[in-house]
């Protein structure tokens, strides 16, 4: 069916889904403007703002991941629209802060390419603009991409760099980046330097001063560092170390997570219930993991579905424990393979 027999069709319900998305798909490219506005820079930072609280509350997955590589395609085609020099900056600023956001989106739907990619103009953009909190930002998202597809030497490498002339960046952000540190460390078994970084970590959140954070830090506070930093020390005890201090942050993590980061809070629950299988009581276990199997439902996080599965690895050591058996079969369940 083309279009002219749909729109003169009194119904769609005849058409199979399919037939109706290629019908409804634009037929003519995004056409970019003769020059570039502010108009055009606001709507470019309110897709960024609203793209990223859906990703906090939903996972970057579906419609959301989709909106966000559609949105950056346009945007970066800005970039070749003649420009005031008043405005190129603030251009390139916009661009970045959204190919951050869709970067984001990316990389929790397990799109590797497309994350790189997306971080990559992020980065490039931020340093032609001179905007180092957006700079360092973005190397934080670039050392924890590394270090979730295995490879921590990169990722240290990109935290490294974000760290670069830290004096420019506030307290807040260089916790961001020494946690990133931490967690290639840990991934590398180094128990001492992942030691150092999040006592480094921790230093310099005891220095945050929210309101000299850019907008998009804001999500970085009490409750996320307790997590990103457990998460460091989750890989160490599963290692051998003592799983106690990890256990904690995760707990006051979970306690701090609002509605607004649910995803945060799903991926720490889980993570808490994959420390208390593996080295603690397994029917604690089990009763936080149904927590975060709840929790986690709700979400397109491919993250989160991958940290289930680890509970669930984690809960078949347990055959004989029938609430740990019961949570790897819902696990199993609910999650494609």
């Amino acid at each position: 069916m083309d279009r002219r027999v749909f729109l003169s069709a009194s119904t769609m319900a005849a058409l199979a889904p399919l037939d109706l998305a290629r019908i409804v798909a634009p037929t003519t490219p995004y056409e970019l403007p003769s020059a570039i506005t502010p108009v055009h820079i606001d709507q470019i930072v309110a897709v960024a703002a609203n793209l990223s609280v859906w990703d906090n509350r939903f996972g970057g997955g579906g419609l959301i991941g989709e909106m966000g590589s559609r949105a950056l395609e346009c945007a970066v085609g800005l970039l070749s629209v003649p420009c005031p020099a008043g405005l190129r900056t603030e251009l390139l600023t916009a661009v970045a802060r959204l190919g951050m956001v869709v970067g984001a989106t990316r990389f929790d739907a397990h799109a590797q390419d497309d994350a790189r990619v997306a971080f990559k103009v992020a980065a490039d953009c931020a340093e032609e603009a001179g905007n180092w909190h957006l700079r360092a930002k973005t190397y934080s998202f670039l050392a924890r991409r590394a270090v979730w597809i295995g490879d921590p030497d990169d990722g240290l490498t990109q935290a490294e760099k974000g760290l670069v002339r830290a004096d420019r960046i506030t307290a807040t952000e260089q916790a961001m980046l020494h946690t990133a540190r931490a967690r290639a460390f840990a991934r590398m078994r180094d128990v001492q330097a992942t030691l150092s970084a999040v006592g480094a970590a921790d230093e310099a959140f005891s220095r945050s001063r929210p309101q000299e954070d850019p907008p998009w830090m804001a999500y970085y506070d009490a409750a996320q560092h307790a997590g990103d930093t457990a998460h460091a020390l989750f890989d160490l005890a599963l290692a051998g170390q003592d799983p106690a201090e990890a256990g904690k942050r995760f707990q006051r993590a979970v306690r701090g997570h609002g509605d607004a980061y649910a995803r945060s809070r799903a991926l720490s629950r889980t993570k808490l219930a994959s420390l208390v299988m593996a080295k603690g009581d397994p029917r604690e276990a089990a009763v936080i993991g149904h927590r975060a199997l709840d929790e986690s439902g709700r979400l397109t996080s491919r993250r989160a579905a991958d940290d289930l599965r680890e509970l669930a690895r984690l809960a078949g050591r347990h055959p004989k424990i029938g609430e740990a058996t019961d949570l790897r079969d819902r696990i199993a369940a609910a999650l494609p393979v």
